[in-house]
């Protein structure tokens, strides 16, 4: 067994919590962004390759599998905060067996997920309106994803054991080799079997990185935890709380998933779901800054919470809530002014195209308050609130979002596009609802620590 050579980064984060969060979130803006290169040349070789209908059965399928990521990003960061909190408060072993059991819990899922996906898969895809063509298309890409799902699964999971111990460089590093291997795998195996290709060329990327994690953090040791699932002691009350941060997170991201269903239902035509498909992937450059440092606020929130440092804990919300606005500001008018520009890239249909422009001039007003709210329910995740990150997803996606997308398209008989306005009237009113709800909880935990 090798000895370990790493150590808390508690005391670090500590004495410059600013620096801490560029050196947590950097890292990991770098990886998503090589991740994001990857779905943006996927699109595009699908857009132009296997045409309009591929990108279509791309938007048919990515529901099914925006669930499986939302479970397993959701327990994850269950998993994060845990750790996290019992590394604050220099608990080092239970730490360790946090990390454990999310291992086991990794391995159950991505084998129930794959059991479903195999039953269920082809019913999901019909009941969004899909057609005969459409529906090959996605199930040739469906069953080989699913059969690979439990490699994405772990390799998630160990990113969160890892975000949990304040490491982000390492799996960012290898998000982004399997990103490039990736990249390189696309054209060839989408030339030879089209929209199936495409999930050939990620699940081997996908297998590749669960190997290189299992090795660094199950044979090799060198992260600060000590990984020994040989020693491996089921807890229940350890998975209780895991479910107890994670389940309303995952809730969240399933919502959202729902909402994306919907949305494909009310949009109607292949065209303009290809248009919808095609602007989420390039809109994802926009949520890599900020996904990256709500991210990186859970682990330093917790910390601190778990050392019980409010003055930290004010510091770095403000100052991440604020340099993240900023950076939404920027992407808004990046979006508005170059839309036109870029969107025939990754498709050469005037309908899409038009589509997908008139998507970012209208989202293009929503990023700030998309922001405003996905960093502040990360942060009560941080401090052990992950309820109001469910009840403001619901609230946005389901109240607000889709049922004004269903008035103004199907009672009020506007175009399809006005959809997306409901989306925007959405993120302004549960942003607000957020920032007031997160001075609540802060007040609730500095309270609490206080008391203690």
């Amino acid at each position: 067994m090798k000895k370990q050579n790493k150590k808390s980064r508690l005391d670090q984060f500590i004495s410059d919590p600013k620096k801490a969060l560029w050196n947590l979130a950097l890292p990991m803006m770098f990886g998503m962004s090589v991740q994001a290169i990857y779905m943006l040349v996927d699109t595009a070789f699908v857009g132009r390759w296997v045409g309009g209908t591929g990108l279509a059965s791309l938007g048919y399928v990515f529901p099914y599998f925006f669930i499986i990521m939302g479970i397993t990003f959701g327990l994850g960061s269950g998993s994060t905060t845990l750790i996290a909190q019992k590394i604050g408060a220099k608990e080092k072993l239970l730490a360790e067996n946090i990390a454990k059991h999310t291992v086991f819990l990794g391995l159950f899922l991505g084998l129930l997920i794959l059991i479903i996906g195999f039953k269920g898969g082809e019913k999901l895809i019909l009941i969004q309106g899909a057609d005969e063509k459409t529906l090959k298309l996605s199930l040739d890409y469906f069953y080989i994803m699913s059969g690979g799902s439990i490699f994405m699964v772990l390799s998630i999971f160990f990113r969160s054991i890892l975000s949990g111990e304040g490491e982000m460089i390492f799996p960012m590093k290898i998000l982004g080799i399997g990103t490039i291997l990736n990249i390189i795998l696309d054209p060839i195996f989408i030339s030879k079997y089209q929209l199936a290709g495409a999930a050939i060329a990620t699940v081997i990327s996908q297998i590749i990185v669960t190997i290189i994690f299992i090795y660094y953090l199950l044979i090799s040791r060198n992260n600060y935890l000590n990984i020994n699932i040989t020693e491996f002691q089921f807890n229940f009350s350890i998975l209780k709380e895991i479910f107890r941060l994670g389940i309303p997170a995952s809730l969240s991201m399933i919502i959202m998933s729902i909402g994306i269903l919907l949305f494909n239902l009310i949009l109607g035509s292949t065209e303009i779901v290809a248009a919808y498909q095609t602007a989420g992937r390039i809109e994802h450059l926009f949520f890599l800054p900020i996904i990256s440092i709500a991210t990186s606020l859970v682990t330093l929130v917790g910390m601190f919470y778990g050392a019980k440092r409010i003055e930290l804990i004010k510091e770095i919300i403000i100052y991440g809530i604020s340099r993240s606005v900023i950076i939404s500001l920027s992407f808004s008018i990046f979006f508005w002014f170059t839309g036109g520009f870029f969107i025939p890239m990754f498709s050469d249909n005037s309908s899409i195209i038009e589509y997908s422009v008139t998507y970012f001039k209208i989202m293009a007003f929503a990023y700030p308050f998309i922001t405003i709210g996905m960093t502040c329910s990360r942060i009560m995740q941080g401090l052990g609130h992950s309820k109001p990150m469910l009840i403001l997803t619901l609230l946005r996606v389901i109240f607000i979002s889709v049922s004004l997308a269903w008035i103004l398209v199907n009672i009020f008989k506007y175009p399809p596009y006005f959809a997306w306005y409901g989306t925007l009237i959405s993120c302004i009113i549960t942003s607000l609802i957020s920032l007031s709800w997160l001075k609540i909880i802060l007040k609730r935990s500095i309270n609490q620590i206080n008391t203690i």
